[in-house]
């Protein structure tokens, strides 16, 4: 047998004897049984069975300095020695020695001298039977462990009641630990009162189960005890006796009671009147207060129709009115009735009520009765009710507004919570709504709104809540889901429902939107991060493309963070003026003389002294509202350095870029001849580079804008030209005075005809209306010998050189000033 398959440790074998021949003839003997450590000191072997923890350790019986049962008993004395088994090996034959030997805790005796076979036996005997105890005790552990952790108390006794065995180790339960209570009496460990209980109990029955308080701890406490008779082979052995704490159970049923009462107080105590009816309309509770008004009892209108005991008309009109319990049932929903509803008593009092019915549900949401509540009103509390719906109501859809939906939120999570079932939160927004509202006035924009509410509800089904959260945002919260793979069809289904055309005035509108998609538990425990997570999916579908939703992530969760930070750096960087502006030159292409530069804006971490591409803290400079500070910040920048080159002798103009929204400010011209002006800087040294987007958001003001900045002396170019409207309109229309060709028809045109067209196309129709031509994101000098045949007169990009910082630029003038 390999001894090593019954453990995963190896086998260690300690042999000592002080005839070098005898440790021999034992190694000869038990080689292959596992490691095999010998010495012929006895000191030397206890250091040796600490640093090897040997399973079997062998000794001779009579050696100098310490022999063998002296040598045992240190061994089994020692806590860090005392796991192995002592055989003896001796030459003696007297009984006495082997008696002194196996009352040293040995668990063999070998005789001199030593038969080979029957030493190697003896050996791997008591080889198995330790490794075989080593796992049982391991197992055994493993078991005790595992008891320990399960929220039930399991015990072990005697038939007469003494401690064998619990899964208490820390007397959590009882106040004793199984520790150091083995063989107690059951009278010594327990509460007097369980004891009895139980003595009490097993007189009648071997299987028995009972309820018990504990009264004695600071905090009352109840178990359900269940006791069994163990047997075995039909003769009793003892007893299993286990224990659940029911405490949160029995307090929670208490706490239901004392609700039920505080509830029946407080409807028969309050001013209103209550009225539930079961499935059938008929009446299951009144209180004093819809007695009164009813002019019925409760034990005579028990059990009739709602419709006989509340006679409801219009109290203008005279006509009968439908039963706002009627109401509720049918269409499970909370119905609310006109203000002039009126009440006719039994006895022909009448009452003007006010009063909303509201279907009941079960755990399952299923509607098993309603409930309504009415009262006299005066036009005070008329008002106040009102008011109360506006507050909670979006005044446009009449959907509940972010305060209502957030008691919507809280309470589904709730009832999520308790019933273990998924909540879906769905935030929808419309895309492009502002240009809707922008190009067909508010009015339609309103209109379109209430539509898309409309037709939401529709998709609604009971129990779900659509809400509108703000503008064109709404927000659909639909709980009890157990399947997370409905959850995608139903937004496909939203999302499809709105694409379909809207009637608004005579006219078609089509809209799409993007939706974010969250989920509790999966995502959010909260509230907050419900909503915050919806946005944060939502964003991402905006970002790739719109029409569609997304779910969110914790990869969205990181990429938000990221964006955060980048936002700390960039509001940091423009309140200390630490954005970093970099100079690309721009190079003639003929003659390779540097005649102009770009200025790129850089956004460096302070920590880390990385840069922070564009790409990544421009759009949230966008978003955020900070792009026109930061255009102006290098504006400024890039014009100091203008006039700082200028004074040393290196008159260069410096491109700058201007923002989408830049454009949008009415401030944006007065700010450049400012900024002109305090640095008493010629225009002719600033160009100013806008996209072909930016240009068309407003055709007349930003042709009114380009001809003011134009009469100031400033040159203007387009910047990407081909990736955008290229419309030929705005080329005649406005005072441009440079093309930028875009670098991905630079990159291209090697290897792409079509982008190698595009290029020709695009140098033509400068030369042609008499422009300026620059080629961006030249990397080769094929690209730069190409361009240059083509016609093309200017051209910049990492083949000359990176943007660099404005030392590092000077330097460049300066060197080809040399040449």
């Amino acid at each position: 047998m390999d001894l090593n398959k019954i453990t995963n440790d190896p086998v260690t074998i300690l042999m000592v004897d002080d005839e070098q021949s005898n440790l021999l003839l034992m190694e000869e003997a038990l080689a292959g049984l596992g490691t095999l450590i010998s010495t012929t000191d006895p000191l030397d072997a206890l250091s040796l069975a600490f640093e090897h923890q040997p399973q079997i350790t062998i000794l001779d019986v009579d050696m100098p300095n310490m022999n063998g049962h002296e040598l045992c008993r240190h061994l089994l004395n020692n806590p860090h020695t005392a796991n192995t088994s002592v055989m003896f090996v001796t030459s003696h034959t007297e009984t006495s020695v082997e008696h002194a030997s196996l009352s040293c805790a040995a668990v063999d005796f070998i005789t001199k001298p030593i038969d080979l076979n029957l030493c190697r036996l003896r050996v791997n005997n008591q080889l198995q039977l330790r490794l075989k105890s080593d796992a049982l005790a391991v197992a055994k552990k493993e078991m005790q462990d595992l008891l320990a952790q399960i929220p039930v108390f399991v015990s072990y006794w005697s038939l007469d009641w003494q401690l064998r065995f619990c899964n208490d180790y820390s007397g959590d339960w009882f106040g004793f630990s199984c520790l150091d209570k083995q063989s107690q009496a059951l009278s010594a460990l327990m509460p007097d009162k369980l004891v009895k209980d139980i003595e009490m109990h097993c007189q009648s029955s071997s299987d028995i189960e009972f309820r018990y308080e504990d009264k004695q701890s600071v905090a009352r406490r109840f178990y359900h005890i269940h006791v069994t008779r163990r047997t075995e082979n039909n003769t009793p052995i003892g007893y299993l006796l286990t224990a659940v704490d029911i405490t949160h159970i029995i307090k929670a049923k208490q706490a239901l009671r004392e609700e039920k009462e505080w509830l029946k107080v407080t409807l028969d105590s309050i001013g209103d009147a209550v009225i539930a009816t079961d499935i059938e309309e008929r009446i299951t509770f009144m209180n004093p207060i819809s007695e009164r008004m009813t002019g019925w009892s409760f034990s005579d209108a028990k059990g009739l129709s709602i419709e006989q005991v509340m006679n409801l008309s219009d109290a203008t009109t005279g006509h009968k009115s439908i039963s706002p319990i009627h109401m509720a049932l049918k269409e499970k929903r909370t119905v609310a009735m006109a203000l002039n509803c009126q009440l006719t008593s039994l006895s022909g009092q009448t009452y003007r009520v006010e009063d909303s019915a509201a279907p009941i549900r079960d755990a399952k949401g299923n509607v098993i009765g309603a409930i309504i509540v009415f009262h006299d009103v005066s036009e005070t509390v008329a008002m106040s009710v009102k008011m109360s719906h506006l507050a909670n109501h979006d005044p446009l859809t009449d959907l509940p507004n972010r305060v209502l939906l957030h008691d919507r939120i809280t309470n589904n999570i709730r009832v999520a919570q308790t019933q273990h079932h998924r909540v879906a939160m769905f935030l929808i927004d419309i895309d492009n709504f502002k240009y809707i509202n922008d190009a067909q006035g508010h009015h339609v924009g309103d209109l379109l709104i209430k539509q898309i509410a409309q037709r939401l509800l529709q998709f609604c089904l009971p129990g779900y809540t659509l809400a509108r959260a703000g503008g064109d945002e709404f927000v659909i919260l639909i709980d009890n889901i157990h399947h997370v793979g409905l959850v995608d069809s139903m937004a496909t289904e939203v999302l499809l429902a709105i694409q379909k055309p809207f009637q608004i005035e005579n006219r078609e509108i089509k809209v799409t939107a993007s939706m974010g998609v969250s989920l509790f538990p999966d995502d959010a425990n909260s509230e907050e991060k419900l909503l915050r997570y919806a946005d944060t999916a939502m964003y991402r579908a905006k970002q790739q493309g719109k029409n569609h939703h997304c779910f969110f992530s914790q990869e969205l969760e990181s990429e938000l963070l990221n964006r955060h930070q980048i936002e700390l750096l960039l509001r940091h960087a423009l309140e200390e003026n630490a954005l970093e502006v970099h100079l690309q030159p721009q190079y003639e292409l003929p003659s390779g003389k540097l005649c102009s530069c770009e200025a790129l804006v850089r956004l460096r971490d302070p920590l880390s002294k990385k840069l922070i591409s564009p790409i990544e803290f421009i759009p949230i400079a966008e978003d955020c509202g900070l792009i026109n500070q930061l255009g102006h910040q290098v504006l400024e920048k890039s014009c100091t350095m203008a006039k700082q080159l200028l004074v040393e002798g290196y008159p260069m103009r410096i491109a700058v870029n201007v923002a989408a929204k830049q454009f949008t400010n009415s401030h944006f011209v007065q700010e450049v001849q400012q900024t002109l002006a305090s640095l008493n800087l010629p225009s002719e040294y600033l160009e100013l580079e806008v996209t072909e987007s930016a240009l068309m958001n407003d055709f007349m003001e930003t042709q009114a804008m380009l001809t003011k900045l134009k009469s100031l002396g400033i040159s203007i170019a387009i910047d990407d030209f081909g990736t955008g409207y290229s419309s030929l309109s705005y080329l005649k229309s406005f005072p441009i005075d440079i093309l930028k060709v875009d670098r991905s028809f630079v990159s291209d045109m090697t290897k792409d005809n079509q982008s190698l067209n595009i290029v020709k196309t695009i140098i033509h129709l400068a030369q042609s209306l008499d422009l300026h031509i620059i080629a961006e994101g030249i990397e080769t000098q094929e690209e730069k010998e190409m361009l240059h045949q083509l016609g093309c007169q200017m051209g910049q990009g990492y083949w000359y050189s990176k943007p660099v910082p404005f030392d590092e630029f000077k330097q460049l003038l300066r060197n080809t000033a040399k040449k």
